[in-house]
């Protein structure tokens, strides 16, 4: 069994392994578009057949939703078991007229395949199959064992996913978990995630008359709901970004000097940051960096606002309500149910008696911060090295990656996050893309990430409910 062969045949199949993903990349897995339906299948049935050709025994499970796609290739019970996961539905393509090319075309140009997925996460989840692919067939085994889990709901919500992991605990037991579906820190800066904020949301609603009214008649007899909820909204945060909300920061967790440090080195412009979104200055809380504020603070953002009329030209009406949609980020150790129950408090007791409020609670899931010291971290960072010729770098994410809460809760695994993908990549946007650079640098470092964990031996511990 040996590595350099599993790497020949990776460079050596480089092409054959883009063409399976152009294929992948052909057909429309739009989760959230019931006319893909038929798509949803046809993508499921697509990894599910090159995860076999890869030597992998897997099969369909079917769901209340979508597909999820299981695969498994044991070798033997005393090496360490890695659980892959990423997801083969994609975003809507829309507004498909900015594409240069077809979204679902996928095309190359400009070393970089193009085409909705390319890099979230067809491409990146690919990567993985090729590696085992290579493995299987040039080296005749795997170091460890591996099993997979490629869900079709990402992008939707991943409704059916908890539901699997809390039927599945045993089926699913494994030393550590892989999810691909990161990016890289800059342009030739590859990098591990190590920590994500959380995510919870609610629906804020105030109810004022049955009707709109003519804000001349009513007006300043009548509360309007559209100024009610201003006010309340913008008491959430104070001027220098800090939260308002009792009690908000009693769990979170602070920033460690060394990792303040870690980060600080980071390469980062905050000047060239500001073109980039376009604003001509930061906000937030002064004494923490723009890094410290996106990755380890907690957020509080209004996501939408909708009340009266929003026409052309004026109309001069009392709406009779007014809705905000409002998300909050949370780091290690809030609790997103404890959040929200503050939240609602903070709006109940400034609501005035002139109009009615409705709070709607959203699902949400914790922040995680990883051990970077691992015996499995370490691999990672190995496997990096060879893959890409570079050392990663350690980076946090502002983001939320729900399963990676759920692996830790249900199955008792910390996750590796190795983002191949580049921010730059337009995932989300007209004109995904996924350079090819990136695609064989993340399938070499894939098959050496086998190897090295084959080191690491078995550190199966329980999952949080067995504990329970």
């Amino acid at each position: 069994m040996s590595i350099e062969a599993a790497k020949r045949y990776a460079e050596e199949h480089f092409d054959d392994f883009l063409d399976d993903l152009k294929q992948l990349l052909r057909i429309p897995s739009v989760s959230a578009d019931p006319r893909h339906r038929e798509d949803m299948q046809r993508a499921a049935e697509f990894v599910r057949d090159r995860l076999a050709a890869a030597g992998v025994e897997t099969r369909l499970v079917a769901t209340d939703g979508f597909p999820i796609v299981y695969g498994e290739r044991l070798r033997s019970d005393d090496r360490p078991t890695a659980l892959v996961y990423g997801h083969y539905d994609v975003q809507p393509p829309d507004p498909v007229d900015q594409w240069v090319s077809p979204p679902f075309e996928p095309v190359v140009r400009e070393g970089c395949v193009w085409a909705r997925g390319a890099t979230d996460d067809k491409g990146q989840l690919f990567t993985h199959i090729a590696a085992v692919h290579s493995w299987t067939t040039a080296a005749g085994e795997l170091p460890v064992n591996v099993k997979f889990v490629i869900e079709g709901e990402e992008e939707v919500g991943s409704r059916s996913l908890e539901t699997f992991l809390q039927d599945n605990r045993e089926l699913l037991s494994a030393d550590v978990a892989v999810v691909s579906d990161t990016s890289q820190y800059g342009d030739g800066i590859p990098a591990i995630t190590y920590g994500l904020r959380g995510i919870t949301a609610c629906e804020v609603t105030v109810r004022g008359p049955r009707q709109d009214l003519h804000s001349g008649v009513f007006g300043g007899a009548v509360a309007n709901p559209a100024n009610v909820l201003a006010r309340l909204i913008g008491s959430l945060v104070g001027p220098d970004g800090r939260i308002a909300v009792s009690g908000f920061y009693d769990a979170v967790r602070p920033i460690g000097e060394e990792e303040r440090r870690r980060l600080a080195a980071l390469p980062f412009d905050e000047q060239a940051f500001l073109r980039e979104v376009g604003v001509p200055a930061s906000f937030g809380e002064p004494e923490f960096s723009i890094l410290e504020r996106r990755w380890c603070r907690p957020s509080c953002d209004v996501n939408g606002l909708v009340s009266g009329y929003t026409g052309e030209g004026p109309k001069t009406i009392i709406p009779q309500s007014a809705v905000a949609k409002v998300s909050f980020r949370l780091v290690p150790d809030q609790d997103p149910d404890a959040v929200l129950d503050a939240v609602e408090r903070h709006l109940r007791e400034r609501c005035p008696p002139a109009v009615t409020l409705q709070f709607r609670r959203y699902h949400g899931c914790p922040g995680v911060v990883i051990d970077t010291d691992s015996a499995f971290m370490q691999a990672a960072r190995r496997a990096i090295r060879a893959g890409f010729g570079a050392d990663p770098v350690l980076i946090r994410e502002g983001g939320s990656i729900p399963v990676v809460a759920s692996f830790r809760a249900i199955l008792g695994v910390d996750t590796l996050l190795l983002g191949w993908g580049r921010n730059s990549d337009n995932l989300h946007a007209p004109n995904e893309h996924f350079h090819l650079d990136d695609f064989r640098h993340g399938m070499l470092a894939s098959v050496a990430l086998w190897d090295e964990l084959a080191r690491c031996g078995r550190q199966r511990r329980q999952s949080a409910t067995d504990i329970a």
